[in-house]
């Protein structure tokens, strides 16, 4: 289910020209200080910080998956979770983010 839900979102972006204005218009830079603000009490977002919740991912973990992508990301932080609270994230915001997520791949 949560494959096809996945395939719809990737459908959905390309219909509507997210995924093409993604690469073009993303902040890293931005994203790093809404990753700070936002996702920083529960992820280790960069290397200066020392704690975060253990059971959560580091942005790093999260940029070294295989099968990571930033629109994948984007989506991610778009579509409400029942593990992570609920941001007002703009698509633009949520772009930003996984620019600066993206950016941390090695």
């Amino acid at each position: 289910m949560r494959a096809v839900l996945r395939i719809v979102q990737v459908l959905i972006a390309a219909a509507t020209g997210f995924a093409g204005s993604y690469a073009g218009a993303a902040d890293a830079n931005h994203g790093a200080d809404l990753a700070k603000r936002w996702c920083a009490a529960c992820h280790v977002v960069d290397s200066s910080q020392t704690r975060a919740s253990a059971d959560v991912a580091t942005f790093a973990t999260i940029a070294s998956n295989a099968d990571f992508s930033p629109e994948k990301v984007a989506f991610f932080l778009l579509d409400p979770h029942p593990k992570m609270p609920s941001f007002p994230l703009s698509r633009s915001e949520a772009a930003d983010i996984a620019a600066y997520i993206s950016s941390l791949r090695k």
